[in-house]
């Protein structure tokens, strides 16, 4: 799939219209974050109930598609295209969100979106030394603008650790750009959504294991740290995820990077009206950069 056929009017206000809706989902993610350390619930007992509840919504919406097209869909991924999905659950989509959720207690729900949006960056430089595609001006451009930005931004995050805090998020981008790249040439054929049944389940598992052999897991106390867990795994996961390949086959992969960059702004308006979180002028010049760059690289797609 091209993902990239002109697609008609109509067609495209909708396509527009659903990655905005999942930008702003995924922008909510660390504002939701930052309200669980609130609620006194810890990292892995986090993710796994994100992730678990997110499989299982997953999972509910494909056993319906798969009845309302009437048709025997393949649910199932079988041989390397399983290890393959799995191994980017237990270990991809387990590294970046431990790693982002990390740095979420050293840096300001808006900076730490900021932070990880330099993953495409980082796509290109994966996709340049292990699949041969070339830097471009355009994108040799790019580059510097996005590590300027992230420079920037490092200088001035109030939390006082910010350069340690800056380090994980850029962990976590890094992993989430290996993701992509995987997937990319391992699965570039696969039904995102059955992806997502796989990869979800299997970090699930990732941060179940890991909290039970720490002591760590505990489920929410309260109503508010429930809501919160629920929150995330709806309105942070999977309506982002479903209305984001919902937009991909209706405006494309390109188009959709382009419109997905409001997701750091989200973030950043979201912290400051919810958390009163500070955004510096520098912070501002640095998020700045960020999306520049990152637009320059969606725009070349």
């Amino acid at each position: 799939m091209s993902g990239d056929a002109e697609p008609d009017s109509r067609s495209e206000t909708v396509g527009v219209a659903l990655v905005v809706v999942s930008a702003f989902g995924f922008g909510t993610l660390a504002v939701l974050g930052e309200f669980a350390f609130d609620a006194g619930l810890n990292i892995s007992s986090v993710l796994a109930l994100r992730f678990a509840l997110a499989a299982a919504l997953v999972w509910t919406l494909l056993a319906a598609r798969r009845r309302r097209s009437d048709a025997s869909g393949r649910l199932r991924l079988r041989g390397r295209l399983l290890a393959v999905a799995v191994g980017l659950g237990l270990v991809g989509y387990t590294g970046q969100s431990a790693l982002f959720f990390w740095g979420l207690e050293y840096l300001t729900a808006g900076v730490t979106t900021l932070v990880l949006y330099t993953y495409p960056a980082f796509v290109l430089v994966l996709s340049a030394l292990f699949l041969g595609e070339p830097l471009t001006r355009r994108r040799l451009v790019a580059l510097p603008l996005v590590l300027g930005g992230v420079a920037l931004v490092a200088g001035v995050d109030p939390a006082g650790v910010a350069p340690f805090g800056v380090a994980i998020v850029l962990g976590s981008a890094l992993v989430y750009s290996g993701y992509i790249v995987v997937s990319r040439v391992a699965l570039a054929d696969t039904d995102g959504l059955l992806l997502a049944g796989y990869v979800l389940p299997a970090a699930a598992v990732s941060f179940f294991v890991y909290g039970t052999a720490t002591g760590s897991l505990a489920l929410p106390a309260t109503t508010t740290a429930w809501s919160t867990v629920v929150g995330i795994a709806v309105l942070s996961t999977v309506v982002p995820v479903v209305t984001f390949f919902g937009g991909i086959r209706r405006i494309g992969a390109s188009r959709a990077g382009l419109v997905s960059t409001v997701e750091p702004i989200v973030a950043v308006v979201l912290g400051v009206l919810l958390l009163d979180e500070p955004f510096p002028p520098a912070a501002f010049v640095g998020g700045a950069l960020v999306l520049v760059g990152v637009w320059l690289i969606h725009a070349e797609s």
